[in-house]
């Protein structure tokens, strides 16, 4: 069996690497440059990431490919944030790199050529009945499944998730036992295409700004001023400028340049119980077909460690989930992540709708 191994130079990837070695298979390595050392706007630092990657490869006598995909990263990703940025939605682009560039392009140009594309995602695959589907990983802090929820059946039974069984620290007394190069590094945050730009810089260059009110949501009053609607997203706390706070946003007016905030540390407005979802995508197959009424399930519309519990309801638009406990700053284009009632499956996930 032929493996290519997406690896980052992070602990995870390369203790992919080491298991894979393990079990008998020498994969070959690819890393996937998305930013230009010289673009300011895409400013991924790679430089260290390919250092630590090359030598992970020569320890383990594996090949290891660069692989620059800055301009199909540029044209779908990015262009997909800054689209969903200026219609007022809340994006998710590392939901969309893993659809579109990781699994996608890349696939399509180097990865199929494998029998198999290993990452170090933290997920697991699952067989039944000669069908495989996307599994929640041993470890529920880190599982990455609600950022793999887009992918489809043809991706997923291609897919080797070599630490999805084991918790971080697991990974990281491999690392330490193993000698590998990246054992003390950091895990990676925030979206890597930003690199060292502030995201409402990176907003600010492409939208520019547009001043609107900051209204009191219950009240009407007028409470100060922002600088675009864009810049703001529902559920927010921080970066209003109001004094007297906490202020979250509860609400956002696109067509009006209106952003509506409530204050207090348990305010009602800023919670709900339900939300709908557009084009519901399943990964695998639609476990719903033959029922009509409600389904016991678990979603996520964040990426946290929790499942909540709730219902999914089949409507003329699409699908409706009923929660069982409120939830916080419901945000219209984000992804609302669905899984089966005992958080084992990811179903499938759909863009949460305004």
């Amino acid at each position: 069996m032929t493996i290519a191994a997406l690896i980052s130079g992070g602990v995870d990837s390369s203790v992919v690497v080491h298991l894979l070695k393990e079990q008998g298979y020498t994969p070959t390595l690819f890393y996937i440059k998305i930013g230009q050392d010289d673009d300011e706007l895409l400013d991924c630092t790679s430089e260290e990431d390919i250092e630590m990657a090359s030598l992970v490869a020569h320890k383990y006598g594996c090949k290891l490919e660069v692989v620059d995909l800055h301009k199909d990263y540029w044209d779908t990703v990015v262009a997909y944030t800054i689209e969903k940025v200026r219609l007022g939605l809340t994006p998710n682009p590392d939901v969309m790199c893993n659809k579109l560039v990781k699994f996608g392009v890349f696939d399509q140009r180097y990865g199929h050529e494998f029998d198999k594309l290993a990452t170090g995602h933290y997920a697991t695959t699952i067989e039944i009945d000669d069908k495989t589907y996307l599994g929640t990983a041993k470890d529920p802090v880190k599982d990455q499944t609600d950022f793999l929820a887009q992918i489809d059946n043809l991706q997923v039974s291609r897919l080797m998730f070599p630490v999805g069984h084991l918790m971080k620290n697991e990974v990281r007394k491999i690392a330490e036992q193993a000698n590998l190069p990246s054992a003390k590094r950091g895990d990676s945050q925030g979206i890597c295409f930003l690199g060292k730009v502030n995201y409402n810089d990176f907003i600010r260059r492409y939208l520019g700004e547009k001043p609107g009110p900051i209204v009191e949501f219950e009240t009407g009053k007028i409470l100060g001023q922002h600088k675009g609607y864009w810049f703001h997203t529902v559920g927010q706390r921080k970066g209003l400028g109001l004094s007297g706070g906490p202020w979250y946003v509860v609400k956002k007016d696109v067509p009006g340049n209106i952003i509506y905030a409530s204050r207090g540390y348990d305010v009602e407005t800023q919670y709900g119980n339900k939300f709908c979802m557009n084009d519901f995508h399943f990964i695998t197959e639609n476990p719903w077909e033959n029922f009509s009424n409600e389904i016991d399930i678990t979603f996520k519309i964040r990426h946290t460690p929790e499942f909540t519990k709730g219902r999914i309801i089949k409507t003329n638009k699409g699908y409706q989930v009923l929660s069982e406990e409120k939830l916080q700053g419901i945000a219209a284009g984000q992804f609302g992540v669905i899984y089966d009632r005992d958080a084992r499956i990811c179903i499938g996930s759909g863009e949460i709708a305004r």
